[in-house]
This record gives C-alpha cells, sequence and structure tokens, in this order.
C-alpha cells in the first residue's frame, strides 16, 4: 500500500462527520494516470489526491473509477494539508483563504458537468430516500430554513464504483449555490457541513474543516 495521508473534510463544529479523503503526498512517485487509478481503485475513497508539486498546490484528482479535472473535497483537503494559498488543477488554478477555522477554495459551476439537481419538499424526505440505482450523479436536496440559507442534501454518485453516496461534495455544493445565488449552509449526509459563498461572476466559494485521519 503506497504511503498516503487520510483527511475528512468538511467536518462539523465539534470536528464530527466529513468525507473521508486519500492524499498521496510523493505524487512523482506514481507519474502514470494508469498507476494513479488503480490507486485510487485500491484505496476505495470517493477521491484521491496526488501531489505533483507541494509548494506551487499542484494536484491531480481520481475516483475509483475515473479521473476529475476539479473536486471540491479534495481541494479543500489538499489546501489545507499542504497549507498553501492557491492550487493548480487541471480545471484551472484555484486560489485560497482561511478564515475562522475554515478553510475555503474558489470554484466554477461550470467545472462540476454532470450533477443532477432534485429539489424536495422538506429535509425528512431526503433523509428517508433510498441510493438510487447507477445512473445520473443526484444531489438531492431540501431547504431546512430557507431563511438563514441551510440545506438538508445527499449525494449519489451514480458511477457504481462502489461509493453509493457522498458524504460530502463541495462541487455539487458549487453547482446547487450557483443554481440558487446565494450562500448556503449545508447540512449533507450523516452531518457534515460545507459552506458556500457566491464571490461574483461565475465564482463561488467553498468552505469547510478539515481534520486528520
Amino acid at each position: 500500500m503506497i504511503a498516503h495521508d487520510v483527511l475528512h473534510v468538511f467536518c462539523d463544529a465539534e470536528g464530527a462527520h466529513g468525507n473521508a479523503l486519500g492524499v498521496v503526498r510523493d505524487g512523482a512517485a506514481l507519474p502514470a494516470s494508469g498507476d494513479r487509478q488503480a490507486i485510487a481503485a485500491e484505496l476505495g475513497f470517493s477521491e484521491t489526491v496526488f501531489v505533483d508539486d507541494a509548494e506551487r498546490g499542484a494536484i491531480d484528482i481520481y475516483t475509483p473509477s475515473t479521473r476529475l479535472p476539479f473536486a471540491g473535497h479534495p481541494c479543500v483537503g489538499a489546501a489545507w494539508l499542504l497549507g498553501v494559498d492557491g492550487l493548480v488543477t487541471r480545471a484551472g488554478p484555484v486560489a485560497v483563504r482561511r478564515a475562522d477555522g475554515l478553510t475555503w477554495i474558489e470554484g466554477r459551476a461550470a467545472w462540476a458537468p454532470g450533477r443532477t439537481l432534485h429539489q424536495y419538499g422538506s429535509a425528512a424526505e431526503v433523509e428517508a430516500l433510498p441510493v438510487p440505482p447507477p445512473g445520473a450523479w443526484v444531489y438531492a436536496w431540501a431547504w431546512q430554513d430557507e431563511a438563514i440559507g441551510r440545506v438538508r442534501a445527499r449525494g449519489f454518485p451514480g458511477r457504481g464504483d462502489g461509493i453509493d453516496e457522498d458524504e460530502a461534495t463541495g462541487a455539487a455544493a458549487l453547482v446547487l449555490t450557483d443554481r440558487l445565488g446565494r450562500a448556503l449552509e449545508i447540512v449533507q449526509g450523516r452531518g457534515s457541513r460545507i459552506h458556500t459563498r457566491p464571490k461574483g461572476g461565475e465564482v463561488i466559494e467553498i468552505g469547510g474543516r478539515v481534520r486528520r485521519g
């Protein structure tokens, strides 16, 4: 097994929950995309990050079955771990900032294609949903408190690669924020917390807490 760090990204205020992320700091040891894909499948996280240049924040992101140009929780986790002010992804440069215990990154909805948003009438309906069969990437959501921008959500990748439900998905949260045009606090999965803020134009910030292990 290759050496890697395990982080949990988008934890709640007490450090609980969050989506597990694998980070292979020595990406140079596995320069071939096929080798990285095999390691990501072996590790089995919803995403695994390979660090190509720690000082520049250059990263490469994989699910167990495919390579991604951008993903939210890998970028937040990698930014926190590397302590950089920016990342370099296949989608483009990603600005990073830190405030009040949160690590924030910038992204664009165009970097997260293929997410299907399904709105439900209540948080209880979202919580009661069964995992759908493999197919479209579905982000199920409902207002928990519309006045303050709190959303209840669950994410179903639909890839058939062993990840039936994502605990916390920054890219899908970015797409929802773009659709609604307002800042959100998203409660996803068992209790993970994703914070988002439109910055103007097409840029949206995604923020969250990270813990190791």
